[in-house]
């Protein structure tokens, strides 16, 4: 008979010695507490229902009119995902099409809008589905708070609308959800709930792939074994399913191994710098559906990245080796730092990416014992200058004049020391000795 997992130390003593102490954040205090009046009850509930509802309201106006900044926000979803829902229609993923870069997973949520189109045109139905993809990760946070004094389901509805309509017009909500959801059952205890948790983050894999991170933190043992062994099961059925009815299905690898150096990546912020000073000649032209930057150099910088996310990974792999201590929040702790060190090494850091990151650092404030609360507070900011780089100010950003390239500038100096302190503070909560 087996018994759930409890959490294992190298450390002497039946029980692990509990975390460092870490320094103490605005979402401890009783001001933040009493400011999101987040209590038991029905009126929070309430209360927050009605801010979703009112900022989901002003979401779909702003997607509505389009204009803001640059606009056409919009265009990717009315233009691109039909385009390729006809595709998948004729049983194909798109032939030999550059700006398809996505795991044949997509396809289905590519593909889903179509159960709704009876009713609906199709950019109406991805709407729709993308409000109820952000609705049940809105009711998961919510229960996951409801039994103690937690701030996630607030930071996730308040946080969203730093990105303007974007969510609306892109599928990362989507694959936010099944990150979200399959992390909130593994914080569960029953073998079922981690066996759909692990499923959960494997369908997430071949939608968008980066859910998978959502298993890296998993308590040695049984967990480990049950979610992972979910995950990889229903991930190599789906893709065998999609192989076996459409064509192409793996043609997304030439396009994403093609990349080069997106405008909006670390490696195009320092690029537009030595631009802007006169130290590189090159310029910005729309590759694989995005501007990128073309010159000397650019492939250079392109394999230095690539080494930078081999060593990311590599570091990843380390900590989960000498990782001592495990409490309830290391596995949502870990998905957040994880995903954080692969954005900031990544040739491509579009600004919905930070939808990945607030919906991961929401499931972390579930939990008191998150050490990611400074984590969470450094990428609201962040996702506030994503907004502005696109669509408000994206032809300054893409010509590098002085206010796309200040905005550029601070918005990755915070990714890049949001991913150095959530590294820090998982090893420091997990790996590093504690003092007697």
């Amino acid at each position: 008979m087996t018994t759930p997992d409890r959490p294992r130390s190298r450390a002497s003593g039946p029980t692990a010695p509990a975390p460092p102490s870490l320094t103490r954040s605005p979402f401890q205090s009783d001001t933040f507490t009493s400011a999101t009046f987040v209590t038991v009850g029905r009126g929070p509930a309430l209360a927050l229902a009605a801010v979703w509802l009112f900022t989901r309201v002003g979401m779909l106006a702003l997607l509505a009119s389009d204009s803001l900044g640059i606009g056409g926000v919009g265009h990717e979803v009315r233009l691109l995902y039909r385009h390729w829902y006809g595709l998948f229609a004729d049983g194909t993923f798109p032939p030999g099409d550059p700006t398809w870069q996505y795991p044949p997973g997509a396809g289905l949520v590519i593909m889903a809008p179509g159960l709704l189109m009876p009713w609906l045109g199709y950019t109406q139905a991805f709407v729709v589905l993308t409000l109820l993809a952000d609705a049940a990760v809105t009711l998961g946070l919510a229960l996951a708070d409801r039994s103690r004094l937690t701030h996630g389901a607030w930071y996730w509805v308040c946080a969203l609308p730093l990105l303007l309509h974007l969510p609306l017009a892109r599928y990362d909500v989507q694959a936010t959800a099944l990150a979200v959801l399959g992390l909130l059952l593994l914080k569960g205890r029953s073998p079922t709930a981690h066996r759909l948790g692990g499923a959960l983050a494997g369908i997430g894999a071949l939608v968008k792939g980066w859910p998978a991170l959502a298993l890296i933190g998993t308590p040695r043992g049984r967990t480990t074994r049950e979610a992972w062994t979910a995950a990889a099961v229903t991930a190599l059925t789906l893709l065998a399913v999609l192989a076996l009815f459409f064509s192409d299905s793996l043609g997304f690898l030439r396009q994403q191994g093609a990349r080069g150096i997106q405008v909006e990546s670390l490696g195009g912020t320092a690029l537009a710098l030595g631009r802007a000073a006169g130290l590189w000649p090159g310029t910005s032209e729309i590759r694989y559906g995005a501007y990128e930057y073309v010159g000397p150099y650019v492939s250079t910088l392109g394999h230095l990245f690539l080494l930078l996310t081999v060593a990311a990974v590599l570091w990843l792999v380390l900590w989960r080796l000498r990782a001592v201590r495990w409490t309830e929040a290391t596995p949502l702790d870990a998905a957040l730092a994880a995903v954080l060190l692969l954005t900031v090494t990544s040739r491509v850091i579009s600004p919905q990416y930070l939808v990945w990151l607030l919906g991961l650092a929401a499931v972390c404030l579930t939990s008191r014992r998150t050490v990611m609360r400074p984590v969470a507070l450094l990428l609201l900011p962040a996702a506030a200058l994503s907004s502005l780089a696109y669509p408000v100010l994206y032809a300054e950003v893409v010509a590098g004049a002085p206010a796309g390239l200040t905005v550029m500038v601070l918005r990755n100096a915070l990714l890049l020391a949001a991913a150095v302190v959530a590294a820090h503070r998982l090893w420091r909560a997990t790996v590093t000795p504690v003092r007697e």
